[in-house]
Protein backbone atom coordinates (compact mmCIF):
# COMPACT_ATOMS: atom_id res chain seq x y z
CA UNK A 1 0.00 0.00 0.00
CA UNK A 2 1.31 3.60 -0.23
CA UNK A 3 3.39 5.07 2.67
CA UNK A 4 4.92 8.18 2.86
CA UNK A 5 7.02 8.92 5.70
CA UNK A 6 8.35 12.01 7.20
CA UNK A 7 11.60 12.74 9.11
CA UNK A 8 13.55 15.17 10.03
CA UNK A 9 11.87 17.57 12.29
CA UNK A 10 13.54 18.90 15.40
CA UNK A 11 13.83 21.86 17.55
CA UNK A 12 15.63 24.74 16.00
CA UNK A 13 16.73 28.11 17.11
CA UNK A 14 15.44 30.81 15.14
CA UNK A 15 17.49 31.64 11.82
CA UNK A 16 18.18 27.65 11.43
CA UNK A 17 18.19 25.73 9.38
CA UNK A 18 16.68 21.85 8.86
CA UNK A 19 16.15 19.21 5.85
CA UNK A 20 12.72 17.32 5.99
CA UNK A 21 12.23 14.65 4.09
CA UNK A 22 9.46 12.28 3.17
CA UNK A 23 9.89 8.52 1.43
CA UNK A 24 7.49 7.50 -0.45
CA UNK A 25 6.30 3.47 -1.37
CA UNK A 26 3.39 1.45 -3.26
CA UNK A 27 3.54 3.78 -6.35
CA UNK A 28 5.83 4.74 -9.09
CA UNK A 29 6.96 8.03 -7.57
CA UNK A 30 7.17 9.90 -10.52
CA UNK A 31 4.13 9.58 -11.38
CA UNK A 32 3.47 11.58 -8.48
CA UNK A 33 3.27 15.89 -7.64
CA UNK A 34 4.41 15.93 -4.56
CA UNK A 35 3.79 18.73 -1.73
CA UNK A 36 4.68 19.90 1.88
CA UNK A 37 2.01 21.36 3.73
CA UNK A 38 1.85 22.03 7.62
CA UNK A 39 -0.39 22.95 10.68
CA UNK A 40 0.43 24.79 13.19
CA UNK A 41 -1.99 24.72 16.48
CA UNK A 42 -5.18 26.22 16.22
CA UNK A 43 -4.22 27.20 12.45
CA UNK A 44 -5.64 25.47 9.44
CA UNK A 45 -3.40 23.28 7.07
CA UNK A 46 -1.34 25.52 4.79
CA UNK A 47 -0.07 24.46 1.47
CA UNK A 48 4.19 25.55 1.90
CA UNK A 49 6.08 24.09 -1.40
CA UNK A 50 4.94 21.96 -4.22
CA UNK A 51 6.70 20.85 -6.84
CA UNK A 52 5.60 18.39 -9.88
CA UNK A 53 6.79 14.74 -10.81
CA UNK A 54 9.64 15.67 -13.12
CA UNK A 55 11.11 18.44 -10.73
CA UNK A 56 10.26 21.22 -13.48
CA UNK A 57 7.63 23.12 -11.75
CA UNK A 58 7.86 24.24 -7.82
CA UNK A 59 5.43 26.28 -5.89
CA UNK A 60 6.00 28.27 -2.68
CA UNK A 61 3.99 29.54 -0.13
CA UNK A 62 4.40 33.36 0.32
CA UNK A 63 5.64 33.25 3.31
CA UNK A 64 8.53 30.79 2.76
CA UNK A 65 9.93 32.10 -0.71
CA UNK A 66 13.48 32.89 -0.32
CA UNK A 67 14.01 30.68 2.66
CA UNK A 68 12.30 27.09 1.96
CA UNK A 69 13.69 24.50 -1.03
CA UNK A 70 12.11 21.70 -2.07
CA UNK A 71 13.23 18.69 -4.23
CA UNK A 72 12.91 15.18 -5.39
CA UNK A 73 15.52 12.45 -6.31
CA UNK A 74 12.95 10.05 -7.79
CA UNK A 75 15.36 7.33 -8.46
CA UNK A 76 15.50 7.53 -4.36
CA UNK A 77 11.62 8.14 -3.92
CA UNK A 78 12.01 10.93 -1.61
CA UNK A 79 10.99 14.74 -1.40
CA UNK A 80 12.57 17.15 0.61
CA UNK A 81 12.07 20.56 1.84
CA UNK A 82 15.19 23.06 2.80
CA UNK A 83 14.20 24.83 5.55
CA UNK A 84 16.69 28.10 6.29
CA UNK A 85 16.54 31.16 8.28
CA UNK A 86 13.53 29.42 10.40
CA UNK A 87 11.24 31.81 12.09
CA UNK A 88 9.15 31.48 15.01
CA UNK A 89 6.19 31.26 12.91
CA UNK A 90 7.41 28.19 10.91
CA UNK A 91 6.56 26.23 13.94
CA UNK A 92 3.91 23.80 13.16
CA UNK A 93 3.68 19.73 11.83
CA UNK A 94 4.70 19.69 8.95
CA UNK A 95 3.08 16.60 5.98
CA UNK A 96 3.91 15.33 2.43
CA UNK A 97 1.31 14.95 0.14
CA UNK A 98 1.53 12.59 -3.17
CA UNK A 99 -0.93 12.98 -5.69
CA UNK A 100 -0.72 9.83 -7.66
CA UNK A 101 -1.85 9.20 -10.71
CA UNK A 102 -0.12 5.63 -11.74
CA UNK A 103 -1.50 4.02 -14.62
CA UNK A 104 1.07 1.24 -14.47
CA UNK A 105 0.28 0.39 -10.48
CA UNK A 106 -3.55 1.33 -10.57
CA UNK A 107 -2.68 4.01 -7.81
CA UNK A 108 -4.76 6.60 -8.31
CA UNK A 109 -5.77 9.51 -5.29
CA UNK A 110 -4.45 11.84 -2.30
CA UNK A 111 -2.16 10.14 0.27
CA UNK A 112 -0.78 11.83 3.21
CA UNK A 113 1.98 11.10 5.54
CA UNK A 114 1.72 11.32 9.31
CA UNK A 115 3.95 14.84 9.71
CA UNK A 116 6.91 15.72 11.60
CA UNK A 117 7.15 18.29 13.91
CA UNK A 118 9.00 21.15 13.44
CA UNK A 119 9.70 23.69 16.36
CA UNK A 120 11.47 27.27 16.14
CA UNK A 121 12.22 28.55 19.52
CA UNK A 122 15.10 30.39 21.48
Amino acid sequence: QVQLVESGGDLVQPGGSLRLSCAASGFTFSSARMSWFRQAPGKERELVADISNTSNSTYYADSVKGRFTMSRDNAKNTVYLQMNSLKLEDTAVYMCEARVTDYRRSVFGDYWGQGTQVTVSS
